[in-house]
């Protein structure tokens, strides 16, 4: 894995909200009820997050957030951080504590990490064949609705640059 620049992170606030308003999607207003049908209240689990294709990490600090949100003892480790390359196999989280609260988190968490590397990845394999180039690799405020803050920073974890946020700058 290669070390990323460093990069500005998403305000805790939109996490926050992002995360509630996936979970609340996700899990309804009883639960996880095949989760908590089959697993004790009181199991614990290790998980790992691996990569399943070579590629640009993004989204840690959200899949953190989600898992958090169902349980804030979770313990989270981020084994790299955003826009560090990585091959398939390589390890990018390791999450433990209770179970259900990990079964329960990991589609949302998993959900806005594939979406976000995949946007970072894509954005990398652009800005490596412009290398060389006076060319830039300059993202649009053509976004998924309530998802521009975490697309425009996957297009920012790939190597690219952000251009207008809103029609409320130039």
């Amino acid at each position: 894995m290669s070390a990323p620049t460093e990069l500005a992170p998403l305000p805790r606030s939109l996490l926050e909200k992002a995360v509630a308003d996936a979970l609340a999607e996700d899990l309804g207003l009883v639960g996880d009820i095949t989760t908590n049908a089959t697993i004790p209240a009181d199991a614990t689990a290790r998980a790992l997050l691996r990569a399943r294709r070579p590629g640009v990490v993004s989204g840690l600090e959200i899949a953190r957030s989600a898992f958090h949100a169902l349980d804030p003892a979770l313990a989270f480790e981020a084994v790299c951080a955003d826009g560090a390359h990585v091959l398939p196999g390589d390890t990018l989280a390791k999450i433990s504590g209770n179970a259900r609260a990990i079964l329960s988190a990991e589609r949302v968490a998993l959900n806005f990490m594939g979406r976000m590397s995949g946007i970072a990845t894509l954005t990398r394999a652009y800005v490596d064949a412009v290398s060389g180039t006076k060319a830039a690799i300059v993202d649009t405020r053509k976004t998924t609705p309530l998802l521009r803050a975490f697309e425009k920073y996957a297009v920012r974890c790939g190597g690219g640059r952000n251009h207008r946020i809103g029609l409320y700058d130039a």
